[in-house]
């Protein structure tokens, strides 16, 4: 049977209904300015300009608070929906947007190079019977790392109209229609590969979206709202995809942070916000995880140009109806410190285990290489 008809036949692997949203904060975002330590001496001292007011801090307990951009996301914390693990990271930490971002990607140490991501190997895994990269989606032009597996790799689009669009040229079909991965060329296979399942991929989502977002979202216009309406609109069409990622950029802040940072948690917190209300809405909120990471944090004091420069161990967000809401352990030592840094508590490795073991209920040792032990913020 010619393979674009093979590619057409029924998945063995059915899609199990979890899905995960993976929003990645890139430049490194400033923790310490996002959880605030509003009762610690230390965090003052150190950052004289930069610090939060303590009275402007939204508190959430005795000694941390949101910063006051993100609003929006405080009733998420107040009903028990959002889970933040302080201090997450990994041994050897490395500093460099793009290293430090490749190993939050693969879920390597730091002194190893893989080629595929951690979110890939998990296709590979539990879909090596299916022709479907539509079963993990990135909303945007180039698909990452964390993305690609061995066998098959995720579907990147900056919009399914556009894709849709793209892939109805004439040109496009006629290849695909005649197109055999078995060419005796190992490279032409591959792309004729692609080609078919890209293909496959815009027929299904072409038939398959239908529903739109029923509120506004009042969000300047970027790329990032855009993501997540275009997001709000496959899941509630009912698209077997078990896994979205998107990012939202401009957190490396080496000079005046404040403003710059304020405004991209409020884009980031407005944004979540919506999307938990529409897939609430839809009744899709109860089978939905989202996690929300960034590369590294910030140094604990500012610099002379009222920013921070890189720095270790970060934040986590996690929020679902499945979560143990609050925060899961507490902020790293402010004494204690790294070299500047802070240390980290949790290896952002065992947060990867629970997701795949706990929520995707796939092997997380196959998947990751080695055993981490999983942690219990879901419920």
């Amino acid at each position: 049977m010619p393979y674009f008809l093979q590619a057409q036949a029924p998945r063995l692997n059915q899609f199990q209904g979890k899905r995960l949203i993976v929003i990645q904060l890139s430049g490194g975002n400033d923790g310490l300015n996002t959880i605030v330590p509003f009762e610690n001496d230390l965090y003052y001292n150190a950052r004289p300009v930069l610090g939060i007011k303590k009275s402007e801090v939204l508190k959430v307990s005795d000694e941390l608070g949101f910063n006051p951009a993100l609003e929006s996301l405080k009733p998420l914390f107040d009903e028990g929906l959002l889970s933040v693990l302080n201090g997450v990271g990994y041994p050897n930490p490395d500093r460099s947007h793009f290293r430090s971002m490749d190993i939050w990607h693969t879920g390597s140490n730091s002194d190893e190079y893989w080629k595929t991501g951690w979110l890939g190997r998990y296709l590979d895994a539990e879909c090596a019977n299916c022709e479907s990269p539509h079963r993990a989606i990135e909303l945007n032009n180039t698909l990452d790392l964390a993305m690609k597996g061995e066998q098959i790799k995720g579907l990147a689009m900056s919009s399914p109209q556009q894709m849709v669009r793209d892939i109805n040229t004439g040109f496009t079909r006629k290849i695909a229609d005649v197109a055999d991965h078995r060419h005796e060329h190992e490279g032409v296979g591959y792309l004729y590969k692609t080609l078919i399942e890209s293909v496959n991929s815009a027929d299904y989502i072409q038939a398959h979206l239908k529903v739109k977002g029923r509120r506004n979202f009042n969000s300047p216009q970027s790329q990032f709202s855009n993501n997540l309406k275009t997001m709000v609109q496959m899941i509630n069409s009912g698209l077997e995809t078990s896994v979205y990622y998107t990012q939202l950029g401009g957190f490396d802040t080496h000079a005046n942070q404040k403003n710059q940072q304020a405004r991209l948690l409020k884009q980031y917190a407005d944004g979540v916000k919506y999307l938990v209300d529409e897939l609430k809405s839809s009744g899709e909120f109860k089978n939905t995880l989202i996690m929300t990471f960034s590369e590294f944090g910030r140094r604990v004091g500012q610099n002379a140009s009222q920013g921070t420069d890189h720095g270790t161990a970060n934040n986590l967000f996690l929020i679902g109806d499945h979560v143990k809401g609050g925060f899961y352990n507490i902020l790293p030592s402010l004494s204690d410190l790294d070299n500047g840094d802070l240390k980290y508590s949790l290896d952002f490795r065992n947060v990867y285990a629970t997701v795949l073991e706990d929520w995707l209920k796939a092997d997380s040792e196959q998947i990751l290489k080695r055993r981490f032990e999983r942690l219990d913020f879901l419920a």
